[in-house]
């Protein structure tokens, strides 16, 4: 896709989008400045460029048994593609895994899981996690509290390019 000049109002609907995805377009446009079919086009737009790659639901962990987040550093015995690529799959497979972050620095992987109590990480660790090929070491936080939890971030460049 070639280069994407967003301008102060695809800004605008993307914050309002990041805040509500389920707004209306009618709401939407009103909230940005413009009318009903100008908005709709500039979201499909950035949808067809993939700056818009989909919605999703927010959910309450603790309402759902798994209260407790835990991040977990790893550490891989090798960086090869066959461990690199059988470790991804099979994050991707394990419902719990939240998150799977590539990293540089002294740990390769920073996981991030919803667990129930310690109880239910105890039984991730050795039902799922230890059984995983290829990791030599890792390490465990558990999450006291959540200070900020949002999912994109857009920039305030007027106008910003994106390559």
């Amino acid at each position: 896709m070639p280069p994407s000049t967003l301008d102060r109002i695809d800004q605008q609907i993307l914050r309002e989008l990041t805040r509500d995805g389920r707004i209306s377009n009618a709401e939407l446009a009103q909230k940005v400045g413009l009318s009903a079919s100008p908005c709709w086009q500039r979201v499909k737009r950035l949808q067809e460029q993939g700056i818009i790659r989909g919605y999703t639901v927010v959910l309450d962990q603790a309402l759902l048994g798994a209260p407790e987040i835990v991040m977990i550093e790893v550490i891989l015995e090798r960086h090869d593609d066959e461990i690199l690529d059988a470790f991804g799959r099979t994050m991707r497979d394990i419902p719990e895994v939240l998150e799977v972050h590539l990293t540089t620095g002294e740990y390769d992987y920073l996981i991030k899981v919803a667990v129930a109590g310690t109880k239910g990480y105890e039984a991730f660790l050795r039902e799922k996690l230890y059984r995983v090929r290829g990791i030599r070491h890792t390490r465990s936080s558990f999450v006291l509290r959540s200070l900020k939890d949002v999912q994109a971030y857009v920039p305030d460049a007027s106008p910003a390019t994106f390559e």
